[in-house]
Parts: structure tokens; C-alpha cells; sequence
């Protein structure tokens, strides 16, 4: 019965322990199950695009901010908001196949909001953030002045931010080693790295190319971007203010040399022709998640110029300044790019009504000061007296349309007396209707005898006919005459 027991007993410590071993390599398999999960998981997340990076973007009221960011978001509605607007743009990493979102804050075109920018960058999130500075080349004489006033606002919404001393020349020392390490990619090869190869064994890493004296020198920490919108009106700009291509030069000019102090990118952009838009959206995800950019700078033409951060210096600068033959590249920069008057609309200018009463009393005092003038009733006795004497005698009929109202109408005589001067007054009237009766078919000049008159209006059973009027006046007109004579020949003057 002993050795069966003990035997029984070795085979169970045997299986026991058997048990044990098994144990223990599933709990090893189960370990490293999760070790591989665990780092499979750590491996997905560090490839993934990362979250919560900001795009902060900075102009005047109609610079065209809004419309740019909408279409760069692919977004056809364009709601204009008030004080901070909020939209928000989709990255796709085609190599990690990932795609995340970037915010986007437009800020108001009113310095008054700018309180707003706490909501927008904060201390945690200034890292992650790039700012766009939008200027509008349809007003080409507001571009620097747009920029001096949008990139103070930063600086002094940085100032208040408070960042330690340390990490802020941490975040300055960054982006002067990103400037001085950029390198020209070359567009035709697509896999050619965006920063300098490693550097060969021997080679010191920290040789870098100095600053130039105004590179750099408002160093905001973070990414910079300058962009001109509605660069297709240069057209505009050539037609209505005869602008040159010196004066464009002139512009380039000062906005590389202002990018330069911030260490900024420029690019030259139109939402109506979508000319390089999307190369602002590359660069803009190029700066914030580090992905592969293979665009090089392009100067060529005026409407489309692009800048990296990096490219330029005063040496290709002064490349323009070779053109310049009016204009110095140190003038002002308003003292060239003039800002044209104000046209100023009539119907807009507003006219106040005079009050009636000060306007009559003007009226009375003005004719107060006129001269009185003479009545028609007295005449000058020069005027009375140049008036030729009328002939004694008439040699026949007169032709009454041939004579003109002005000579058939005769004033009284002064001499003439009584019943005569009367006779005289109303032969002249009547003179006057028959001339104007006469002409009224014809023209004034247009011959009519009298007896023409009577022959083409008499009908049967019709008045007097005009010719005895006619008779009448003659006999009246020579007894006014006669008597007239007849005066005139008894005063003492003609007697002696």
C-alpha cells in the first residue's frame, strides 16, 4: 500500500506543478498581448494629426478675410458675423491617411474687439497657433498702414498674455532656426525633404547663416503670414490711377521688407480668379502640422507673388529697387502710394431752404437801391423830338401788309391839339389793326394790297367793305395832317 500511495502523491505534485507552468506562460502570453495592443495604440496616436491648433486671422472691415477663409473651408454661403467669427478648416495627411480639424478666428475689422482675442489665444494654446495678417490690394494706400495696426494689436494682446521668460525665447529661438534652416524645395522632385539634408559626419549642426540687420527684429514667437486678397485688381489699379509697374515694385518691395522684420511669409491671392489658394492652404498646414510643402517662391508675376518664410533677404530685394526711376526705395511709403480724394456724391450734400421773410426783405432792399425807371407814358423830348414829320400829302393808296406795325403805329404829336390830336391817335390804331389783319395769312414782308384782301374775303351779304374803311382813315389822317400843317405854319417862329 506505501509505494502505490507515494506514487499516487508524485504523479499529483507532478501535475500540479505541470498546472503551474501552464499557468504561468498563458499569464506571459497575456502580458505581451497587451504590451503589443498598448504599443500599437501609442504608435496610432503619435501618427495621428494633432488637435487644437489655431489659425488666427487679422484685417480691415471689407479686406476680404471672411471670403478668403470660407473658401479655403469650401464653404459657398458667406455669413458675415460681428465682433469674433468661427469656422474651422479640414486637414488630410494623405501619408498617415488622417484627416483633423484646424480652427480658424476672424477677428473683427474694429480695434474695439480686440478684447476678444483672450476667447481665441491663450498661453496654452500660443504654441499651436499661426498668424494671418489680411491686407486688400484693391487700396493698395491702406496695405502698410493695415499691417502696423493689426500686428500691434498682437503684440500687445501678447504683452498681456504674460508668458515666462523662458518659453517665450524658447518660441523666439524657434523660429529663428526654422528661418535660417529653410531651403528652396524643388517642385519637380515631390519626395525631397523641406529642410536641409543631415549634415555630413565632421559637420558642426549648430553653423547656421546669421539674421540680416532688419530680419527678425519683431520676433512674435509663432508663425507668420502676410496675404494680399483681391490682387486681381491690378487692371483696375493701371486704368483708373495710371498705376506703373514701378509702382508695384514699390509695394513688393515694402511688404517683403516689413515680412522680413516679422520673419513672415507673403502670398498674393484672389478669391475671383482662386489664384493661389490652394498653395495658401498647403502653407498654412505645412506650418501648423509640419507636413511636406514642395512649392517654391514665385516673383515672376505681379498679381501672384509667394514668398516662404525664409526665401527672402535685402539682396533679392534690392532686385527690385533696380527698376525704380521716380521713387527711392527708402521714401515713404505714403508719399507714393497716395490715397486718392474722397468723391463725394451732389445729391448727397444737403441745401437749407432760405427763411421766406429774410428773403423778401432782401428782395425789397435790393429794389430799394435800383434807379426808378421811366415810364412808357413819358418820353425824353430828344426822343419825342427825332421823329420824322409826316408828309403832307399821300400820292395814292398805301399798301397796308407792306408796312410794319412798328412804323404804322405813330405816337401823338405834341403840337397837335384838341379834336385833331385825336383823329390823329385813331387813325394810328386803326392802321395798326389792318396791318396786323393784313399779314396774319402770309409773312409780315409777304405784298397785299388792299384791294386783294377784298376781293379773296368779301362774300354776299357782307359788311362794309374794307376798302371804305380804308377811304375813311386816308380822310382822316389828311385833316389831321392839314391841321397839323396849318399850326405849325402859324407860329411865330415860322412867320418870322
Amino acid at each position: 500500500m506505501a509505494p502505490v500511495l507515494e506514487k499516487k502523491v508524485q504523479q499529483g505534485a507532478a501535475g500540479s506543478e505541470n498546472f503551474m507552468m501552464e499557468m504561468n506562460s498563458e499569464e506571459e502570453e497575456g502580458q505581451n498581448l497587451w504590451s503589443s495592443i498598448l504599443s500599437e495604440v501609442s504608435t496610432r496616436s503619435n501618427s495621428k494629426l494633432p488637435s487644437g491648433k489655431n489659425i488666427l486671422v487679422f484685417g480691415d472691415d471689407g479686406s476680404g478675410k471672411t471670403t478668403l477663409m470660407t473658401k479655403l473651408q469650401g464653404v459657398e454661403h458667406n455669413k458675415k458675423g460681428r465682433g469674433l467669427e468661427y469656422l474651422y478648416l479640414n486637414v488630410h495627411d494623405e501619408d498617415r491617411d488622417d484627416v483633423t480639424r484646424c480652427n480658424v478666428w476672424i477677428l473683427d475689422g474694429e480695434v474695439y474687439h480686440k478684447g476678444l482675442l483672450k476667447f481665441a489665444m491663450s498661453s496654452e494654446s500660443l504654441q499651436d497657433s499661426v498668424a494671418v495678417f489680411v491686407v486688400d490690394m484693391s487700396r493698395p494706400w491702406c496695405t502698410m498702414e493695415s499691417l502696423r495696426k493689426w500686428t500691434g494689436v498682437l503684440r500687445e494682446h501678447l504683452d498681456k498674455l504674460r508668458i515666462p521668460p523662458e518659453e517665450m525665447r524658447e518660441m523666439e529661438q524657434r523660429m529663428v532656426k526654422a528661418f535660417q534652416e529653410y531651403v528652396e524645395p524643388e517642385e519637380a522632385i515631390p519626395s525631397s525633404p523641406q529642410r536641409r539634408s543631415a549634415p555630413a559626419v565632421g559637420d558642426d549642426e549648430s553653423v547656421l547663416l546669421p539674421l540680416g540687420e532688419n530680419v527678425l527684429t519683431h520676433n512674435l514667437g509663432i508663425p507668420v503670414l502676410i496675404v494680399c486678397t483681391k490682387c486681381d485688381a491690378v487692371t483696375g489699379l493701371e486704368k483708373d490711377y495710371d498705376y506703373k509697374e514701378e509702382h508695384f515694385d514699390f509695394i513688393q518691395s515694402h511688404l517683403r521688407r516689413f515680412s522680413l522684420q516679422y520673419g513672415a511669409g507673403l502670398i498674393y491671392t484672389s478669391v475671383k480668379e482662386e489664384k493661389n489658394l490652394d498653395l495658401l492652404h498647403k502653407y498654412i498646414v505645412h506650418k501648423l502640422y509640419n507636413i511636406q510643402f514642395t512649392s517654391p517662391a514665385s516673383v515672376v508675376e505681379k498679381d501672384a507673388v509667394f514668398i516662404p518664410a525664409g526665401w527672402d533677404n535685402e539682396k533679392k530685394i534690392g532686385i527690385l529697387h533696380e527698376n525704380f526711376t521716380t521713387v527711392r526705395p527708402e521714401d515713404q511709403f505714403e508719399d507714393f502710394i497716395i490715397r486718392p480724394p474722397v468723391r463725394k456724391l451732389v445729391h448727397d450734400k444737403e441745401i437749407n431752404a432760405e427763411d421766406e421773410q429774410v428773403f423778401l426783405m432782401k428782395l425789397q432792399s435790393l429794389l430799394a437801391k435800383q434807379p426808378a425807371t421811366p415810364t412808357r407814358g413819358t418820353e425824353s423830348p430828344a426822343r419825342a423830338s427825332s421823329g420824322s414829320p409826316r408828309p403832307a400829302g399821300r400820292p395814292g393808296p398805301t399798301n397796308v401788309a407792306s408796312v410794319s406795325p412798328m412804323t404804322t403805329v405813330k405816337k401823338p404829336d405834341p403840337n397837335m391839339k384838341g379834336a385833331a390830336a385825336n383823329e390823329g391817335v385813331l387813325a394810328n390804331f386803326f392802321n395798326s389793326l389792318l396791318s396786323k389783319k393784313t399779314g396774319a395769312p402770309g409773312s409780315p414782308n409777304a405784298p397785299a394790297t388792299v384791294a386783294a384782301v377784298q376781293g379773296s374775303t368779301k362774300k354776299p351779304g357782307q359788311k362794309p367793305a374794307l376798302s371804305e374803311v380804308q377811304a375813311e382813315l386816308d380822310r382822316m389822317t389828311q385833316k389831321s395832317d392839314s391841321t397839323v400843317t396849318s399850326n405849325h405854319s402859324a407860329t411865330p417862329e415860322n412867320q418870322a
